[in-house]
């Protein structure tokens, strides 16, 4: 816990009740300068009741004492062993409850179209339970048949670079257990920016591809070229031997 409960009330009580320069409030409080300004010219936070930082436990009296005394000391916030790593965030991701209809949508995508990653690594991207997860990829989900795979960070459940992370770590793991990926594999195993810059590898021709090209030469080789004018006069034309013109006249 690096700024005060109630940044904004904070600062307030701040600007009404001490002298300190609008640039200690602000790193004090996690804010900008000017928006420190403007709550003391009353253009913002107008009807916030100001919250007490010395009264709650969160600033010593001293420190605000040596603030006003010199305007280059950076008020430190009291320590409190109870809120030691609170900023941490523990269990799944909060997801709000507009947008936890479309979270099943979500893991179906993952599931899809990253199926190396983990349940604990999909729970955690998009906030949801192993179990559900779980049905999903067993296709035992009460709703299965009305879902439809759509991107999560379309959705909004989290953002583009965190699930490139997440994949990473995932391509990562299975170069370190010496896994054969397929292309197709090591496509879904890289960002988005990394697929779209890669180029297609040459591919074995297949039996069709030499079947054609066989079909091809044997056509060009079939053609008689022995007569110098059958090969080079125009389609359609006939060769008249030189007599018989001779005769007609």
């Amino acid at each position: 816990m690096t700024k005060p409960l109630m940044a904004k009330a904070t600062a307030v009580w701040l600007i009404d009740n001490t002298t300190l320069s609008f640039r200690q409030i602000a790193d004090f409080c996690g804010m900008h300068e000017l928006e420190v300004q403007g709550i003391a010219d009353g253009d913002v936070a107008t009807g916030v009741k100001g919250f007490d930082p010395v009264a709650n436990n969160q600033l010593d009296p001293a420190e605000v004492e040596k603030g006003q005394k010199n305007p280059l000391h950076k008020l430190k916030l009291k320590y409190n062993a109870a809120a030691q790593g609170e900023d941490k965030r523990r269990g799944p991701r909060y997801t709000p409850l507009s947008k936890r209809q479309d979270r099943p949508n979500a893991i179906l995508w993952l599931v899809k179209f990253h199926p190396e990653l983990t349940d604990g690594q999909i729970a955690k991207l998009v906030g949801t339970t192993k179990p559900t997860i779980q049905s999903i990829r067993e296709r035992t989900h009460w709703n299965i048949g009305s879902m439809t795979p759509i991107d999560p960070v379309a959705l909004g459940l989290c953002r583009q670079t965190e699930l490139d992370s997440i994949v990473q770590q995932a391509a990562r793991k299975r170069a370190a257990e010496g896994g054969v990926m397929t292309d197709d594999e090591r496509r879904k195993l890289v960002s988005t920016e990394q697929s779209l810059e890669m180029e297609d590898e040459p591919r074995m021709p297949s039996d069709f591809d030499i079947f054609t090209k066989r079909e091809e030469e044997e056509d060009k080789s079939s053609v008689d070229y022995s007569d110098a004018e059958s090969f080079f006069k125009p389609a359609g034309e006939t060769v008249h031997d030189e007599d018989d013109e001779y005769d007609r006249r």
